[in-house]
């Protein structure tokens, strides 16, 4: 991810001299806007970013940010106000020609951690999990939520915006639940298995309707991470992937450096390739290194760094399947 708002850091020139030219970008600006005040998602803010991006070079494939939408979530009154600007968002992707949207369904909190300076490898620094810990914490301040609840507010938010984004062009690409845990300190989640991601790609045959390949969660999922990337992206409905491992189990798991993890990423890219996936890849949650003084865990600069260059090895070092 390269953030708009950190333009000016040594992030953007670094993966320009690596050879990245694709971004996957946040939206700047107050998620909560005072009346009168322009939105990060209303139509100038987003020219001025996807402009941002186009002046340092890259091209802007995928937005990975999320108005504010838990009332939609949960079902509470006020969530048809969130789904509009949900709606807009989606609209003035599809004038700007981004086609990406990767959203998720986690209630009242996002990606979760117990520890953000666990020692890897050389001295480096990851993140990890540890479920106990977790599950010591307060209960939820809105209370739980069944995971029937959360799927029949999904299916209500879906029909309402994936006709938006059929005609905005722009696809929809679910994150995992991370971690993939239900229910979680109290609150359900639906997101946390490969069973509910069937369900959800079942829920509408819309092709806009589709997946974050996030691997990380899926290696938590799932014993064997390229044949799940063949069965959910078969039909082609994988639209944005998260290029990281884990290792240990759902309830206790670390971060690992994308070359260090249990999982085979050369059968990975491997399976991308065998279905057709043509979109953005990202090097997601990477370690913190020697001299990242202040990095924000699992998004240093050299980490992201060697990741790209790892990535770009094994993209070389695969071959396209022989076409019939």
């Amino acid at each position: 991810m390269l953030p708009a708002d950190r333009a000016d850091g040594s992030l953007w020139p670094l993966m320009r001299q690596a050879g990245v030219t694709d971004a996957v970008g946040t939206l700047p600006g107050d998620p909560r806007p005072k009346p009168g005040e322009d939105a990060p998602w209303d139509w100038l803010p987003m020219v001025r970013t996807k402009d941002l991006y186009e002046r340092n070079g890259f091209d802007l494939g995928v937005i990975e940010w999320r108005p504010p939408f838990n009332l939609a979530k949960r079902g509470l009154p006020g969530r048809d106000e969130e789904i509009e600007t949900v709606c807009t968002l989606l609209r003035n992707m599809g004038r700007l020609g981004i086609p990406v949207w990767c959203y998720e369904w986690m209630t009242d909190r996002n990606w979760v951690r117990t520890s953000t300076a666990v020692p890897a490898r050389g001295g480096s620094t990851v993140t990890g999990f540890d479920r106990k810990v977790f599950e010591a914490g307060p209960p939820p301040a809105l209370g739980g939520i069944s995971e029937e609840q959360l799927w029949e507010n999904l299916e209500y938010f879906l029909a309402r915006v994936l006709p938006v984004a059929e005609e905005a062009g722009v696809r929809l690409a679910m994150h995992p639940d991370d971690p993939p845990i239900s229910p979680l300190g109290g609150i359900g989640r639906i997101m946390s298995s490969v069973a509910g991601f069937r369900r959800l790609l079942a829920t509408s045959d819309s092709p806009m309707n589709g997946v974050t390949f996030c691997q990380g969660n899926f290696r938590l999922m799932a014993d064997d991470v390229p044949a799940t990337i063949r069965e959910i992206g078969a039909d082609g409905r994988i639209h944005f992937v998260h290029f990281r491992d884990v290792e240990g189990t759902v309830d206790s798991f670390v971060e690992t450096w994308h070359d260090a993890g249990p999982t085979d990423m050369r059968a990975c890219i491997e399976a991308y390739r065998g279905i057709g996936f043509e979109g953005v890849m990202r090097s997601d949650h990477v370690p913190t290194l020697h001299g990242e003084v202040g990095a924000q865990a699992g998004y240093g600069v050299l980490g992201r760094l060697y990741a790209v260059g790892y990535i770009r090895g094994l993209l070389e070092g695969t071959s396209a399947p022989a076409s019939s």
